[in-house]
């Protein structure tokens, strides 16, 4: 252990983000308690907590480095066991119908279903000697102080139905979007965070099939991005050697329907033939279903001057993202990251913490807020510095289709490797412009 902070750590929550909460501490904690209400360990399939779990997932750049970090090897692990792993611009993306390039950009890229990515992280913290799963276990509040200053366990019932308190120094909520911090805060005397919203009213609808012989000879990986202009998108990718994934994505109540044919005429309505030629004569392998998105929304902890001792916040409980812009599972790790950090200055300073997870989710954020609010449909404030950052970011993909320089530059930023104020370089912004279509000539 790098500096031992306190004798028990219990996380909440035991998907991506608690597992890799429960992976930073671990240096730091004699035991750490993972808890779930569903059965976790070896779980390779979408279950019942999660069903979000089924449709498209990406982890991407930053989000790779960071669990390679963790987990030295992991990455080559996932490719030996026939996930695929490449580089993020040698995907085949489309925007606003317009291909861009193959790029080499040296982003890594892992995309196999999230339920196998979970499945290795969490045999990798599992085999930690101070790390300990606790499955089927319901959460049922948090126990604090008398004067509830700080926060020493949480109440759960077991799988036998026998409810206990478990003792901890730190409690860590990593539950997700559906997280009840909020009102546990409440309950002990403090005020809610504040809540930024976006309603986009995204629905994914997901169906797998065999992967087509002579499919996916150039790629792994076939994205239509959906834009104002086409705001249908899809993800249509390997998900193992032998079947491909296809999440067809709607927003605003334009949902992909799950019956076949309208499934497949949904397909064939995209901007580009690449999703509809490759499943028209596919064998699906189940049956299609749907996941709702109602609004991205994200929870102010920065902005709080009161909040009790001994408990802590990380992931989508934090902030919840339009999963189209594939950043959650990254920005969890570059929580978990930002956590260590803290951690190796012994016991941590919430507001310092908060704040800097704030910051860690202000450049995702400004990206996926953004980019939603280029939608006319789509309400919320539209700033001189929106409409004109989406004006811009238009002309940047246009001008992308032409220029591989441009293509790494944005892989950068959509991998959260650098920050979207990155895009505005002098050079780079000159780069889009000379690529500007004539006054009157099409794009």
């Amino acid at each position: 252990m790098a500096g031992q902070v306190g004798s028990v750590a219990v996380v909440l929550g035991g998907s991506m983000a608690g597992s890799l909460a429960a992976r930073v501490l671990s240096e730091s904690y004699e035991n750490v308690l993972v808890l779930d209400r569903d059965t976790v360990l070896g779980v390779t399939k979408p279950r019942r907590g999660t069903p979000h779990t089924r449709h498209a997932h990406g982890l991407h750049a930053r989000g790779q480095r960071i669990l390679e970090d963790f987990f030295p090897g992991f990455t080559d692990e996932l490719r030996a066991s026939g996930a695929p792993v490449g580089d993020l611009g040698e995907m085949r993306w489309y925007f606003n119908g317009l291909r861009l390039p193959y790029t080499h950009t040296g982003l890594v890229s892992v995309t196999p279903t999230r339920p196998v990515l979970e499945n290795h992280v969490r045999t990798r913290v599992n085999a930690l000697p101070n790390v300990t799963y606790l499955e089927q276990h319901d959460i049922l509040g948090l126990v604090s102080t008398s004067d509830n200053e700080r926060v020493i366990g949480v109440r759960v019932r077991d799988a036998d139905g026998v409810e206990k308190v478990l003792r901890a120094d730190l409690v860590l909520d990593a539950t997700g979007r559906g997280s009840r911090t909020p009102a546990w805060l409440e309950q002990l005397g403090y005020a809610r965070p504040t809540e930024d919203r976006v309603k986009i009213g995204l629905a994914y609808t997901t169906r797998f099939y065999r992967r087509p012989p002579g499919s996916f000879t150039d790629t792994w990986s076939i994205n239509p991005v959906a834009s104002p202009a086409h705001p249908r998108g899809a993800f249509f990718g390997l998900s193992d050697e032998d079947t491909c994934i296809v999440s067809l994505t709607g927003i605003l109540g334009d949902h992909p329907p799950t019956d076949h044919d309208g499934f497949v005429e949904f397909a064939k309505s995209l901007p580009v033939p690449d999703v509809y030629d490759g499943i028209k004569d596919a064998e699906p392998l189940d049956d299609a279903t749907s996941f709702g998105f109602p609004a991205s929304v994200r929870r102010r902890y920065e902005h709080l001057e009161k909040f009790p001792a001994g408990l802590l916040v990380l992931g989508d409980a934090i902030c919840s993202f339009n999963p189209v812009y594939g950043q959650g599972m990254s920005v969890a790790a570059w929580e978990a990251f930002t956590l260590r950090e803290h951690l190796r200055g012994g016991e941590v300073d919430q507001y310092a913490y908060f704040r800097d997870i704030g910051q860690v989710v202000d450049a995702p954020w400004a990206v996926s807020a953004s980019g939603d609010l280029a939608f006319p449909g789509v309400e919320g404030e539209r700033t001189p510095e929106i409409e004109q950052g989406n004006a811009f970011m238009g002309m940047l993909q246009y001008a992308a289709s032409k220029d591989q320089e441009i293509v790494k530059a944005f892989m950068r930023v959509a991998g959260l490797i650098d920050p979207p104020t990155a895009l505005m370089d002098e050079a780079l912004v000159q780069r889009v412009l000379s690529h500007q279509p004539a006054e009157g000539q099409a794009a």
